[in-house]
């Protein structure tokens, strides 16, 4: 049934492809606005369900239902975007594309993001014409969902200071939206490990099903109401209607739908007078997640969400009670007593938690923060019952009470990330590694399961410690995998789209060959494309860099290689007034021009520079220093 399931899904999204016949056509479609924006004063990128296709005033049966849209000024306009609201109806000119974008091992696959969010298509809006401002009916749901997740995000936004740095992060906890979150901050959080909290988390849904729960309960205990239908249920009723409704606010990510069917699972259990098993709640909501998205395996939320929690259920099933405490005896203790116990529960379920995502993270992100244990100490009883409670209240509660609430949670995340930046800039606090192979993952995953097994760690504290070891293998590449010998070299061409970037790797020594565009006025080739690539394949230094020209198609994502990868040396054509060679003055790094007849020899293999000649003039502005 599953095999059976899944081709019905792909066939289903491979049916909503562009034709082929339509690609890079100008033609009308209208429709609307069917989920939550990215959009400012100059540019917006949404999300557009398709009633009717037009080509020469042709009406195109055969068109994608949902496709995804670009609107830009050119720069010759001066006039804003106009607003793009969930529900709104438009008639676009549009510019089509099918989906299409760079693929690179270890990169951001655009057609895979494509295929599983359901867009047919991209398109390039060339103008557009507001057919109807709000076109949501009582029973679209999901619209309207979309249509209060943009409400909340400009109350949230409305409510703290222009100036507000983590408006993004404030945006994200409360519904999901991490696309105002500037990318320095994400390398912040990322280095420090913390970035699992900047999202919607399962302890989110859990305290809003907890609080609605709670404030059932309160009421239903009127009278005779008990009599009628038992408290525990109401209240197991309250906390997934809860979780549902929350759930959809915060885009119905992976995290907030596990936790939104645990707590289902578990209120039809109270109703049907079951009493399920920790893994069986869990199984069941592994269960809806893939029926509902077959291709939820292909996120790194997944894994982390269900990975964390099957986790702490396997780990700590055998605990006596929630502290280590025989349930029911927990009073009869001195509050030192149950305070130690408490610390060193929570102590044991983050290194749980840590050491079982050790593989998880190392897959998707090729890196291990050394500082997360400290970081992680301080941020998540700070974002989890100061930042996110104030946050949620204050986007929830009316704008006078709520605007208070905002500053004070954006205040708090403020005192955060100070602590952060300073974790952030250590030298050691991050470790670097590589994309880990399937043997290792495997070795990796054994050993696991012997470090954080539950039972007394006093009694088998010297196994648990060679579980770890073996954990550690998941560092290590195989020695029989991609081994160049000396006079062997391998080069990689990396699809950059316009222009060069080009690594050749040999026993020992790596080149880069240019360094491809620039993509707008924040994001190039070296963030995007070569960084991740060098990341997941192990690759921490970078011997020589090699710049042909100055053309920002292939000097565009120098600067940002620069900023996280050690360059040994560089070579290259550019003239002496240039950005990129003032930096690499400022780090010491040495530079030289290409010139005719210039010959290395690397591992037994010979590099040559054909071009320029030595005789080549070039124009006064180009002529560099030796």
């Amino acid at each position: 049934m599953g095999f059976f399931w899944n081709t019905q899904y792909a066939l289903a999204r491979l049916s909503n492809v562009l034709p082929l016949e339509l690609d890079s056509k100008e033609l009308f479609i209208e429709g609307r606005v069917n989920a939550l924006p990215q959009s400012s004063k100059s540019e917006a990128k949404f999300s557009f369900e398709v009633d009717a296709a037009f080509l020469n005033r042709q009406n195109l049966s055969d068109f994608p239902q949902q496709i995804y849209l670009s609107w830009k000024n050119a720069w010759r306009e001066s006039r804003e975007i106009p607003e793009i609201i969930p529900g709104q109806k438009w008639k676009f000119k549009i510019k089509m594309k099918r989906p299409f974008g760079a693929l690179n091992p270890h990169t951001f696959d655009f057609e895979r993001w494509a295929f599983h969010q359901n867009f047919g298509a991209t398109g390039q809006v060339r103008s557009g014409e507001l057919l109807k401002k709000n076109d949501i009916a009582w029973y679209e749901f999901r619209l309207l969902m979309e249509y209060q997740r943009w409400k909340l995000r400009n109350k949230i936004q409305g409510s703290l200071p222009d100036n507000a740095r983590y408006v993004g992060v404030i945006t994200a906890l409360v519904m999901g939206d991490q696309n105002a979150i500037d990318q320095a901050d994400w390398r912040v959080f990322n280095i420090t490990g913390i970035g699992h909290l900047i999202s919607i988390s399962g302890l989110h849904v859990t305290m809003l099903a907890g609080l609605g729960a709670g404030v059932a309960r309160f009421l239903w205990c009127r009278k005779s109401l008990p009599l009628i239908i038992p408290v525990s249920k109401v209240a197991a009723s309250a906390g997934f209607l809860t979780a549902f409704v929350y759930a959809w606010l915060a885009g119905f990510q992976i995290p907030a739908q596990r936790t939104m069917y645990m707590v289902g699972v578990v209120a039809f259990a109270l109703w049907s007078g079951r009493n399920p098993r920790s893994f069986d709640i869990w199984w069941w909501a592994l269960a809806f997640v893939l029926f509902l998205d077959p291709m939820a395996p292909y996120t790194p939320g997944f894994w982390l969400s269900f990975g964390a929690v099957a986790a702490i259920l396997f780990a700590m099933k055998d605990s006596d009670g929630l502290l280590g405490i025989p349930t029911g005896k927990e009073l009869e203790l001195n509050w030192k007593v149950r305070l130690k116990k408490a610390l060193g529960e929570a102590c044991r379920v983050q290194v749980v938690v840590t050491i079982a995502l050790l593989p998880f993270t190392l897959y998707w992100f090729y890196q291990v923060s050394l500082v997360s244990p400290l970081a992680n100490a301080i941020a998540i009883p700070l974002v989890s019952y100061v930042v996110t409670p104030f946050a949620i209240s204050g986007a929830l509660l009316p704008e006078l009470l709520g605007k208070w609430m905002l500053i004070v949670a954006h205040a708090s995340m403020e005192s955060l990330a100070v602590m952060l930046e300073w974790l952030a800039h250590w030298k050691w606090s991050v470790v670097w590694s590589h994309q880990p192979h399937w043997l290792a993952l495997s070795i990796s995953c054994i050993g696991i399961v012997i470090a954080i097994r539950p039972g007394s760690i006093s009694n088998t504290w010297m196994s648990r410690g060679f579980g770890a070891l073996m954990c550690l293998s998941i560092f290590l590449k195989p020695f029989f995998l991609d081994k160049l010998m000396p006079g062997d070299f391998r080069v990689t061409a990396l699809d950059i789209g316009q222009g060069t970037a080009v690594l050749i790797e040999t026993a020992n020594r790596n080149l880069l060959y240019d360094t491809g565009p620039t993509y707008g006025k924040k994001d190039d080739a070296g963030k995007r494309i070569i960084l991740p690539f060098l990341r997941g394949g192990g690759i921490t230094e970078i011997d020589r860099m090699v710049i042909s020209h100055s053309d920002s198609d292939h000097i565009g994502g120098a600067q940002s290689i620069l900023k996280e990868i050690k360059v040994d040396s560089m070579l290259g054509s550019l003239p002496s007034n240039n950005s990129l060679l003032q930096n690499l003055h400022s780090k010491n790094i040495p530079s030289l021009p290409c010139r005719f007849g210039q010959y290395w020899v690397w591992d037994e293999v010979e590099f040559y520079i054909w071009h320029p000649h030595e005789n080549t003039l070039f124009q006064e502005n180009y002529n560099m220093k030796p």
